[in-house]
């Protein structure tokens, strides 16, 4: 009998053994399942995070574009136009010349100008010529005589008409 006792514990080990073995398999068989899942959640919760980010990027730019339409574009370039037109036309006000140098015309300005050179050359030719040397002048090698001194008037007259290319 004690064989029988012993060989019947030894089947409820065997049993029991296989018990754990089939629970070993199961809790296995959920590890899988639960790392399945566990990739699958982290799958879904990035696709989430990259969708809600594109959503809000699409808001934003079209909040964006609502605040700059390309109206309000032209509009803004326009007043910078405009703003830089005032500007060169308050530079130019301010080059011109104050009182009444602004106001010659240049007409008169030349009119005058002939009537100066006019009455000059009258009085050049009224004036009595150089006299001639007494005696003749001996020019050495290489020397060339002296000119007359110039007053300081025929002097400026000169530099004027050098000036204008006359």
């Amino acid at each position: 009998m004690r064989k029988q006792y012993y060989h019947a514990a030894a089947i409820q080990c065997l049993k029991r053994k296989r018990l754990y073995e089939q629970q070993i398999e199961q809790l296995g068989n959920f590890q899988l399942r639960i790392h399945d899942q566990m990739i699958l959640l982290e799958g879904a919760k990035a696709t989430t995070e990259t969708v809600d980010a594109l959503r809000t990027g699409a808001a934003v730019m079209k909040a964006m574009q609502k605040a700059t339409n390309i109206d309000d574009v032209d509009k803004t370039m326009d007043e910078i136009n405009e703003q830089t037109e005032n500007m060169k036309q308050i530079q130019e006000a301010l080059a011109t010349p104050i009182g009444a140098a602004a106001d010659f015309d240049e007409d008169e300005l030349e009119a005058e100008l002939e009537e100066l050179e006019g009455a000059e050359l009258e009085e050049q030719l009224l004036q009595p010529a150089f006299a001639a040397p007494a005696a003749p002048v001996q020019v050495l090698a290489g020397r060339v005589p002296a000119r007359p001194k110039l007053t300081k008037e025929e002097e400026e007259l000169a530099a004027l008409q050098e000036e204008m290319a006359l």
